[in-house]
């Protein structure tokens, strides 16, 4: 007899995780790097540079710009976002404190949005697992809410999602807007409303986030697979649902249009790029995407079907659109909520021995990772031991380590409680489905918020500016008019928002007494500067990176 889903789940391998034990591992994952550190280099100093320039009213709401440049993403929402948050805070809250108390919501909305989208396809009828002849088969329900468990659980383990989900940039605003637009898709069969609503939200803000080509692609994608797989227990009828992906992809449309959001982004190298594809996608999405792999292969008899064709179309888009576009990483990152979501059906399928084995492997990779940051930590504070204190003075010289108590009790904390994890996992008779991925996602937690923690100052000073900042200002008298040429985004940025600088193009135009040039573009300077009017004071080095060198001179002639 052929059995109609590869999925064989009993009633007492559902249940649900605990809410509580949820909501506060979620709030252990956002919240560590959003609290407590600078915007660092490069994109996420130079989209903060834009947001500033904005609440300032240096630049237009629709038009951002940084000293006459525009945005590296062309996208305005992230942006608003920002800047409205600078604007609104209270004046004891600084600007980068500001954005990074609004930027966590849009990780929330990733993340509450793979859990229901993960949800609503395992409700479909063809998600469900074989029914058994004397009963005790698991509630549809309760199926439902363990899968969504375990995608949800899959997205945070993915190795990517760390960094740039910290960030205050359009990459996170794109990934939480692609998620919100990937459960509107489940959810419209069975809540036309809210799927709909969701929908059009979901697109309008992928689009005023710059990936209006991308909306359009997961819309007709969607679209196909409405039509070709029809669910008996839909609520509202293909044709019903048709108007309302029309009206979302229309909306992409006409905003792009009104914002000039449209830009060819497509990297004619990029077919190129197979061998660092191949290891991008192999670290980045781990443990998803083997997981993914072996849900296509169980159940490869239903493909059409939404639970599969939907979160496999999104992947696709977002794989296609790495291996296409120069920003691989971010590009990537729009991928995972999907490739979570075929990761949670991989879990109904999967034998007891592949379960032991994802287990032990994570529990060898996370522990001797803990260790690790661990013991650095240790060789900051104390020297000892003697070659990570010797690599972290080579890595970021001039750095002078500090104590947090706060920080070492909520350290100590995170590694009891991936002990007591372990200890969990290793007991007898944990029957529950979404078993297999507590430790991936209770490791990469664990990770995240110790290097979030113990070397947050480390990282700060080698990641952010601050300290070629304030070596520039040992050189000058007082901080006012300065000319630069050849500065990155996130060097103006830097030096506007540390240093206070009044920025201005060296151009003939300005008439400051100092200039900064940066050392790649410093053989053009002639063409534009007169060199003659200007004497060399220093040649500064940004510590933990020898390639950012930055030339400061001092005006010696009246022009």
């Amino acid at each position: 007899m052929n059995q109609p889903t590869p999925a064989i789940v009993a009633q007492d391998a559902v249940r649900r995780l605990p809410r509580l034990a949820l909501l506060l591992f979620c709030l252990a994952y956002v919240l560590p790097g959003f609290i407590g550190r600078e915007p660092w280099k490069n994109a996420d100093i130079a989209a903060f540079g834009h947001m500033v320039e904005i609440a300032q009213g240096h630049a237009s709401w629709l038009a951002p710009t940084l000293l006459g440049q525009p945005p590296e993403f062309d996208a305005l929402l992230p942006y608003w976002l920002g800047a409205a948050a600078i604007q609104l805070a209270p004046s004891f809250i600084s600007p980068d404190l500001a954005v990074r108390l609004v930027f966590p919501l849009l990780l929330v909305l990733t993340l509450v949005s793979t859990w229901y989208g993960v949800y609503y396809l395992a409700r479909t009828l063809r998600a469900q697992p074989v029914p058994f002849a004397f009963g005790g088969e698991a509630n549809p329900t309760d199926y439902a809410r363990a899968m969504a468990d375990g995608g949800l659980l899959a997205l945070i383990a993915c190795l990517g999602l760390g960094q740039f989900s910290h960030e205050t940039t359009p990459s996170l605003a794109q990934v939480a807007f692609a998620s919100l637009s990937f459960f509107a898709m489940t959810a419209i069969p069975r809540r036309p409303v809210v799927g709909g609503a969701a929908l059009i939200a979901g697109f309008a803000g992928m689009a005023l986030s710059g990936a209006p080509a991308m909306a359009l692609l997961f819309g007709l994608g969607g679209l196909v697979i409405t039509v070709i797989d029809r669910d008996e227990e839909e609520v509202v009828t293909v044709w019903k649902q048709l108007p309302i992906f029309a009206a979302a992809m229309f909306l992409v449309a006409l905003l792009a249009l009104a914002f000039d959001l449209w830009h060819w982004r497509i990297s004619d190298t990029g077919l190129a790029r197979w061998q660092p594809f191949g290891r991008l996608l192999l670290w980045f999405t781990w443990p998803a995407w083997p997981l993914a792999l072996w849900t296509l292969w169980r159940w490869r008899r239903q493909l059409t079907n939404r639970h599969v064709a939907l979160p496999l179309w999104f992947t696709l888009v977002g794989l296609g659109a790495t291996l296409l576009t120069p920003s691989s990483d971010r590009s990537l990152l729009l991928a995972l909520p999907a490739m979570a979501a075929l990761a949670a059906f991989a879990l109904p399928t999967l034998s007891r021995s592949v379960s032991a084995l994802i287990d032990w492997f994570t529990l060898l990779f996370f522990t001797g990772c803990a260790v690790v940051i661990w013991v650095v930590w240790i060789a900051m504070q104390t020297g000892y031991p003697p070659r990570p204190a010797a690599n972290v003075a080579r890595l970021a010289p001039g750095f002078e380590p500090s104590f947090s108590l706060i920080a070492f009790v909520l350290a100590i904390a995170a590694t009891l409680a991936w002990a007591w994890l372990v200890k969990w996992r290793t007991g007898r008779h944990r029957t529950a489905i979404w078993k297999s991925l507590v430790l991936p996602a209770g490791g990469a937690a664990l990770c995240w918020l110790l290097v979030m923690t113990l070397w947050l100052p480390a990282l700060n000073y080698a990641r952010g500016y601050t300290p070629l900042v304030r070596a520039v200002q040992s050189h000058i008298d007082q901080p006012g008019c300065v000319e630069i040429f050849g500065l990155s985004r996130a060097q103006i940025t830097a030096f506007h928002y540390h240093g206070g600088m009044d920025l201005r193009w060296a151009n003939g135009d300005a008439k400051c007494p100092w200039l900064l040039v940066n050392d790649e573009m410093r053989p053009a300077l002639p063409i534009t500067v007169d060199i003659r009017q200007w004497t060399q004071v220093a040649k500064i080095r940004r510590p933990s990176d020898a390639n950012e060198d930055v030339f400061l001179f001092r005006r010696s002639a009246r022009p």
